[in-house]
């Protein structure tokens, strides 16, 4: 466990968690399958107006801290702005814009792709995997997700004079750096350290401290790191992700809003009043993240109408629409018909 100022509360309980349901798979006016979860929504003056499930128990957001990840770096130096420090903090689809910006940002720092320890991927977007596959590419590391994020840190470990092998070690400076601006912008201490998919350290608190984090970053004075990161990856919102991704639709359709998604079904997002709200999927679930996430927005006072196209793709019968994925009464703002 790392160390934490006096001001920054204890680590979040390791536990299962208690989820509850969160969203129903509705065919024909009838509830096919339930998805569990959690789901925060704070105020702007950082109270919880409304949660469901466990907010307060320890768990991975897995790429949903890589805003956090970014502001660690520049605190610690990198000099990154614009769509290369929304690349940073980026899970993107491996367009060509991701590969050369990741390129870039090697050049910059004077090295190459065999300096990166990201696991060699094919790219994450299904379009663009599929066009690979057909011209028999190979995986690389440039085209995993994630590696935007890992030559930020080999630049920001350069830059310090830190060593580069190990910069994913989670006792080397950079990382403990990171850890450091998570229990701060979280408020928490972090209550397990384990290894993300890209094989980065991974950190684990609560869901209720993930949407504190985010608030701090859209309330963060300008020019701040926080303020800086959320700028790049609302302005620069498909290299945070990739052409189509509904973490980039949904930064569109609501004007200020950062939102950052990650696997095993987790999203945060927060406006720029200081509102926020956090969901994780208990079973990872893509098609009930979105749904949810938009029904918390809602919820925190976002013109549901703003977010209707979020609201749960349809269930098919015979190729028709017979229902759909959708938020629990709990949280359900949208109008649909009885059958969805």
């Amino acid at each position: 466990m790392y160390s934490s100022s006096p001001a920054t509360a204890t680590a979040p309980a390791v536990r299962e968690p208690q989820h509850a349901p969160v969203a129903h798979l509705v065919r024909g006016g009838v509830v096919e399958g339930v998805h569990y979860g959690s789901v925060v929504v704070l105020g702007a003056d950082g109270r919880v107006q409304l949660q469901l499930g466990d907010v307060e128990a320890a768990f991975y957001p897995r790429s949903a801290l890589k805003p956090l990840q970014a502001v660690a770096m520049l605190r610690a130096g990198l000099p990154l702005d614009g769509a290369l420090l929304s690349l940073a903090a980026a899970s993107h689809s491996g367009e060509e814009r991701h590969l050369d910006g990741t390129r870039w940002i090697l050049d910059l720092a004077g090295l190459g792709e065999d300096d990166l320890r990201n696991v060699p991927d094919m790219p994450y977007g299904p379009a663009v995997r599929d066009a690979w596959v057909r011209e028999g590419r190979e995986p690389s590391r440039l085209a995993q997700n994630c590696s935007g994020k890992h030559a930020a840190m080999l630049w920001t470990a350069k830059l310090n004079g830190w060593s580069l092998p190990d910069y994913l070690d989670p006792a080397h400076p950079l990382q403990r750096a990171v850890a450091d601006t998570i229990e701060e912008l979280t408020g928490q201490r972090i209550a397990r350290v384990t290894v993300d998919g890209c094989g980065a350290p991974l950190f684990s608190v609560s869901l209720h401290g993930l949407a504190r984090a985010a608030a701090r970053l859209t309330t963060a004075a300008p020019g701040t790191p926080g303020a800086r990161v959320a700028d790049a990856m609302r302005e620069h919102a498909e290299m945070a992700s990739g052409a189509g991704r509904d973490v980039a639709e949904l930064m569109r359709a609501v004007p200020g809003l950062l939102a950052k998604d990650g696997f095993e079904g987790v999203q945060v997002a927060a406006l720029p009043d200081g509102r926020a709200v956090a969901v994780k999927i208990a079973d990872g679930a893509n098609r009930a993240r979105i749904p949810v996430a938009a029904a918390a927005l809602a919820r925190a006072g976002v013109d549901p109408a703003a977010l209707t196209a979020f609201a749960g793709e349809p269930l098919l019968g015979g190729g028709e629409p017979v229902g759909r994925v959708r938020p629990v009464p709990a949280l359900d703002p949208f109008p649909l018909p009885t059958c969805a």
